[in-house]
């Protein structure tokens, strides 16, 4: 870790980001930074600086108080993500374009799924072709149908001031979001590779004015826009994430940051997007240490299956991404729940299996307690010298609720001819 860091620190200071705003050039020259060929570049010292600045944990707000969450430390919760194009239609099996409609159905449903930690959109209403109007019935489906922590994109930085304007209405009046903001923006300023993008770095600066927490989303490509070798990758991902805290820190240090650094694969022999790999689990799991070393509030993508429908290659690569990713203990888990197809289609079946998926998870986290009471020892010496098993004992009993998951939906029943 401590050479990735340090090789993503170098890029930084040697390599630099390119492409740079000119509102943005100005404040990275207030702040200390160089310029020189187009490029701005950052010092080890100021690099570090706005590592040590930036805000380590904060709270998520949901509409209901009762379901704000804690960001940071080690922290674990599974969230939504992606702009599917495409939803699995319930009653036919077939994928649609994804309608408002379904953005309003699938907000109501993850509503009631417990391990469900907070919403970001997770369809585009391809009926919404006017991109003011589809942000802004996009945000009004979040606050609509759930009392959850959101999340959504701004197309660009105009649309910021209406909708905060709607979430004051909703909240109470003037000022009120902004007191318990309960939504947050995906944000990605970074264009890989090493390069900021002008209307997401505008999105950025109208965010920071209006009290919306912001994730600053980088997404590399292994191979195409990043380095194929997985070291490689993190360390250019790490410094175009970090790229974009020093934007955060030039603006406003301090500002509520999610650290959202999520590499992503290709097969390098279609260009195929492919996020149920095992490269991909390994590089999340990855991404979330090395945000947790740097003390960093962290977001990364999991459970991004490849897979079209509810099959084995869907169970397969949602377990084993998502499982990777929490053991390795990121904040936010994000795409965890209800995406299929290499994030181009949203079930709403499967929003209902990976709510109960994330049980399991939840239970592995949570580990092996050892007690005395737990150890057992007068039970072991018990059953052995008397029944010689454990059914029906009391420390069995006690265990039963305490230490298990039964899950609604696995069929463990024997089979039948």
């Amino acid at each position: 870790m401590e050479a990735i860091v340090d090789t993503a620190i170098r890029l930084l200071a040697e390599l630099g980001m390119g492409e740079v705003p000119e509102r943005l050039h100005a404040d990275f020259m207030k702040m200390g930074a160089m310029a020189k060929g187009g490029r701005v570049y950052f010092s080890p010292a100021l690099t570090r600086e706005a590592i040590d600045a930036a805000a380590k944990q904060f709270t998520l707000y949901g509409r209901d108080p009762a379901r704000d969450i804690e960001v940071g430390g080690d922290r674990v919760y599974f969230g939504t993500g992606g702009a599917a194009v495409q939803t699995l239609d319930m009653d036919t099996g077939l994928y649609r374009p994804s309608t408002l409609r379904d953005l309003h159905d699938f907000t109501r449903l993850q509503d009631t799924l417990a391990n469900v930690s907070w919403f970001t959109r997770c369809c585009i209403a391809t009926d919404v072709p006017d991109n003011r109007d589809l942000d802004i019935n996009t945000a009004y489906a979040l606050i609509k149908n759930t009392s959850k922590p959101t999340a959504t994109a701004f197309t660009i930085a105009e649309h910021v001031a209406p909708i905060i304007e709607m979430f004051d209405i909703a909240a109470g009046g003037e000022g009120a979001y902004k007191a318990r903001p309960f939504l947050k923006a995906h944000i990605s300023p970074v264009i890989s590779p090493m390069r900021y993008g002008e209307d997401a770095v505008e999105v950025l600066y109208a965010c920071i004015e209006h009290g919306v927490p912001v994730s600053n989303i980088t997404a590399a490509q292994a191979g195409a826009t990043a380095p194929a070798t997985l070291a490689g990758f993190l360390a250019q991902s790490l410094a175009e994430t970090l790229g974009s805290l020093l934007m955060v820190h030039a603006i406003q240090p301090g500002y509520p940051m999610i650290f959202s650094n999520w590499p992503l694969v290709v097969d390098l022999r279609t260009g195929a997007f492919a996020g149920g790999s095992g490269e991909t689990a390994l590089m999340n799991a990855a991404s979330a240490q090395l945000s947790n070393w740097l003390g960093l509030p962290s977001g990364f993508a999991a459970s991004m299956t490849d897979a079209k429908a509810i099959d084995a290659q869907y169970g397969v690569e949602k377990g084993m991404t998502s499982l990777a990713a929490a053991l390795a203990g990121g904040n936010l888990i994000y795409e965890s729940s209800g995406m299929t197809a290499s994030l181009l289609g949203a079930s709403f079946e499967g929003f209902v299996l990976d709510n109960e998926m994330h049980s399991h998870t939840y239970r592995a986290l949570r580990g092996v307690e050892v007690t005395e009471e737990n150890l057992g020892f007068d039970a072991i010496c018990e059953a052995v010298l008397g029944e010689g098993h454990f059914l029906g004992r009391a420390h069995t009993y006690a265990a039963m609720e305490r230490d298990y998951f039964y899950p609604a939906l696995a069929d463990r029943e024997d089979p039948r001819s």
